[in-house]
């Protein structure tokens, strides 16, 4: 039974009890049956996925490249553990200088560490990564092994380019088709260069190009070049065209010249053509989009005295582009952004809300537009909108609540799609293309798609999707049926593939000479009466569950982690009143120090991290270090069953959940 809490000295100091006040009874049959103070079964190691990489849509191996980071795995002869950890980063995901500043980071909020008192900054973490390989100029590199095959990858924004990465170190022939000047897609003509530097930017999609990728820009497909000349030249073609046109107001008045979108707007801005705004801006949305144009608005500021080829409406429709010059007149817009939902259910990260509004921008939740108030010339004066109630759990319209948003300019916000025009038959008819699990067209052979287009979502998503469409295709080129995609689908700690990198592949087997001669395979150190390997020819107390089962914090032993401050990034926010023409980067990196400290914040769930407790604990010394020279990730302890009593000791002060009781009889 748990001791109780008020006899417990200096309570204060620990970060997890294992029992509650009370509690007599096993939670479990599983804990009654193998955790007992008796049992019949002995330890045995088992590999589970941890949960920020169960939550990271890009399914990156995050507790690899920390334990790499923290100084765990080591790396290989003459390699950095930078460089190693950006290697591993990259297996799934090619921007993480890009990712570390943008990502809104579902990992984090998936992090077990959440469980004693706060997230690991993994985000921080891959920005120095990131950073890292730029500044040390490390490129990819493509197979040195071709095809022969060519894909047509239509589309240079993220999606595409993290396709392409994935093909060439496939050893396929990639060319990629943009309709504009540069590649970047959403992530150069949507993210503001204060989130996002350009040259960060340069630095990650130039590396992919770099691996043979020929790119094509300014080239249309589906006009400039024509589909069926695409379909009769390539033996693949993979959609990424991204959701560049932004859907306008489903009001009446939207039609209006001064109600534009919000992709639009970020367009504009981004290519250095829109340089002020309007004095009044009303935003509406909730999501990312709309908080970066009310973020960009106030940095822009307004001019009062503004010519008719200067409206902001005129820039964004590109009829024209601001003088330099108009940047010495300008003073702070008035920026809304009004939301359908309450301002606590907004779809844009809760820091970025937060910052909006220290910028000066209002927010207001809970508001439907009903219609666009227009002048005598037909321009919008205002936004009618409603309050709305969700006291019911339901939006419904307050009686007599509607009111007039007064507004120089309306940015509509509220989501994308497609751009067709050559490529009508894929469109669903609502703007976006389908797909199967795959990421194949249906009913399309040899049409693959990824990104956005399937349905606007998260940068990580569709670099995540971009990584089995390129898979996809490979088995495709390659004719094969598509592979059954695991349960938890994301990228694994594989460690056979660790033992050849060190040099401990285990023997193949070859039976030879009668069956009672051959030598009897005690695999990899542990099972052998003296705990020594013999024969060599398997893994064995070993047991792979990453594919299919994720490490909850219940199965962790809490109480092993100290109270430890998370490492913070520097956030260069303005306020109100220094917003006006501040377009800094707004996030500073951790210094190395900082970064290997965040780290070691890691709790490695699933995966043991060197910590020595069950040597420690282990009463009948069954448990022992692997010797060095045979020792790598994931086998730097075995068990010696000659020794065991089945105590479960071990398993019970295990802090990372790999250590389980159910290694058969002894």
């Amino acid at each position: 039974m748990a001791t109780p809490a008020d006899k417990v000295k200096g309570k204060g100091d620990f970060t997890y009890r294992r029992y509650k006040d009370g509690d007599h009874e096993w939670r479990s049959m599983h804990d009654k049956i193998f955790v007992a103070d008796a049992t019949d079964k002995c330890p045995t190691y088992i590999h589970k996925t941890p949960p920020c990489q169960a939550s990271c849509p890009s399914g990156e191996d995050i507790r690899g490249w920390l334990n790499i980071v923290r100084g765990i795995e080591k790396p290989p002869k003459d390699v950095k553990w930078q460089e190693y950890a950006f290697q591993r980063s990259t297996d799934a995901n090619p921007f993480p200088s890009m990712m570390g500043r943008v990502c809104p980071a579902p990992c984090q909020t998936g992090c077990n560490r959440n469980s004693v008192e706060d997230f690991v900054g993994i985000n921080s973490v891959e920005q120095f990564i990131g950073d890292w390989a730029l500044q040390n100029k490390i490129d990819y590199k493509a197979s040195e092994q071709s095809t022969g095959k060519k894909v047509a990858v239509i589309g240079g924004g993220p999606a595409g380019l993290a396709a392409a990465y994935q093909l060439r170190r496939k050893g396929h022939a990639v060319t990629v088709f943009d309709d504009h000047e540069e590649l970047g897609g959403m992530a150069r003509y949507g993210v503001p260069g204060y989130r996002l530097p350009r040259e960060v930017l340069d630095g990650e999609f130039n590396r992919i190009v770099a691996m043979g990728v020929e790119v094509r820009t300014k080239t249309r497909v589906g006009t400039d070049v024509p589909m069926a000349e695409i379909e009769k030249n390539y033996d693949a073609v993979l959609f990424a065209i991204g959701c560049k046109s932004g859907r306008a107001l489903p009001i009446p008045g939207a039609e209006a010249n001064n109600c534009i979108t919000g992709v639009a707007f970020l367009e504009a801005f981004n290519q250095g053509r829109l340089k002020a705004v309007s004095g009044r801006i009303v935003v509406v949305g909730g999501g990312d989009t709309s908080i970066d144009v009310a973020s960009v608005a106030r940095r822009l500021g307004y001019i009062k005295e503004m010519s008719e080829s200067e409206r902001p409406e005129y820039i964004v429709l590109g009829h024209t582009a601001h003088d330099v010059a108009v940047t010495a007149r300008k003073e702070g817009a008035e920026v809304m952004l009004i939301s359908r939902q309450p301002v606590e259910k907004m779809n844009a990260a809760k820091h970025e809300i937060d910052d909006a509004q220290r910028e000066g921008v209002a927010i207001r939740g809970a508001l439907q537009p009903v219609s666009v108030v227009l002048d005598g010339n037909g321009r919008a004066k205002a936004l009618r909108v409603v309050e709305l109630d969700y006291s019911s759990g339901k939006p419904v319209e307050k009686p007599g609540s509607e009111q007039d948003l007064e507004a120089d300019l309306i940015v509509s916000a509220i989501g994308q799609m497609g751009d067709f025009r050559g490529m009508e038959d894929f469109n669903n008819g609502k703007g976006l293309i389908n797909a199967d699990k795959f990421y194949q067209v249906p009913n399309k052979p040899g049409f693959f798609v990824c990104g956005d287009i399937i349905r606007p979502h998260l940068l990580t998503t569709v670099i995540g999707q971009a990584s089995i469409a390129a898979e996809s295709i490979d088995q495709y080129l390659k004719k094969q049926e598509p592979s059954k995609r695991p349960k938890v689908d994301v990228h694994h700690f594989k460690l056979l593939d660790k033992l050849q990198e060190v040099g401990l592949t285990p023997q193949a087997f070859k039976p030879e000479g009668p069956a009672d001669e051959r030598p009897t395979d005690r695999g990899q150190r542990g099972t052998s009466l003296q705990g020594k390997a013999v024969g060599g020819f398997a893994v064995h107390n070993y047991e792979d569950r990453a594919d299919a089962e994720i490490c909850q914090s219940s199965e962790l032993f809490l109480g092993h982690f100290e109270f430890t401050p998370r490492n913070k990034r520097t956030e260069m926010v303005p306020d109100a009143q220094e917003v006006l023409g501040h377009f800094k980067e707004r996030m500073l990196g951790l210094s190395e120090q900082q970064t290997v400290a965040e780290a070691k914040r890691c709790m490695s769930c699933g995966m043991c991290f060197e910590c020595d407790n069950c040597v420690i604990f282990c009463p009948q010394t069954a448990v022992k270090r692997t010797p060095k020279a045979e020792s790598t990730m994931g086998r730097y302890v075995y068990t010696d069953y000659a020794l065991c009593i089945g105590c479960h000791i071990c398993a019970d002060v295990c802090p990372t959940g790999y250590i389980k009781m159910g290694m058969g009889d002894h």
